[in-house]
């Protein structure tokens, strides 16, 4: 083989390797170039109190118009038909993929705003330092918190003060 066929065939081999590693490069870039963009700013003066809904460990905002939902550290909103997710309550919204949003949010009833009298509102401070451990023993699962907050209604609409007696007639 002369010199000359031997560079060709040389440089035939080179080109090949380079464009095979090209070809696998260009493969591993695509993107659709769908983009959702996130939902309006909110603007909240204050960390909102929140209320858990009933039979989860998800909360709301009864005092925000915009439904936002608490749950497992984050803070959740629906809009636009897409999910979002952000660390704080006002915070930045970034959009979560179908399959990762939590599926207790997906479950939630719709009517999950009426919540049944002797829920109280949860102040945004004990949220953030408490909600681990009421998940974790399952604080809202407890029969006396039940029973307390349907004791206290029935004592409230028969007049009984709090040192037992009833009031005045």
């Amino acid at each position: 083989m002369s010199k000359s066929a031997r560079w060709l065939f040389a440089c035939t081999f080179v080109l090949a390797f380079m464009g095979s590693g090209r070809n696998a490069d260009a493969g591993a870039e695509v993107n659709i170039g769908i983009n959702i963009a996130p939902p309006p700013a909110l603007v909240i003066p204050a960390p909102p109190p929140v209320m858990v809904i009933p039979e989860t460990y998800i909360y709301f905002a009864p005092t925000v118009e915009v439904d936002i939902l608490f749950y497992q550290d984050y803070w959740y909103r629906f809009h636009g038909g897409h999910w979002y997710r952000a660390t704080v309550y006002n915070g930045k919204w970034i959009y979560v993929h179908p399959p990762r949003v939590p599926a207790a949010l997906l479950r939630l009833p719709p009517n999950y705003r009426h919540v049944p009298p002797g829920h109280r509102r949860i102040p945004y401070a004990d949220l953030k330092k408490h909600w681990r451990t009421w998940e974790k023993e399952k604080h809202w699962d407890k029969p006396d918190r039940r029973e307390k907050r349907a004791h206290t209604k029935v004592k409230r609409e028969h007049g009984e003060r709090k040192g037992g007696g009833k009031g005045k007639h």
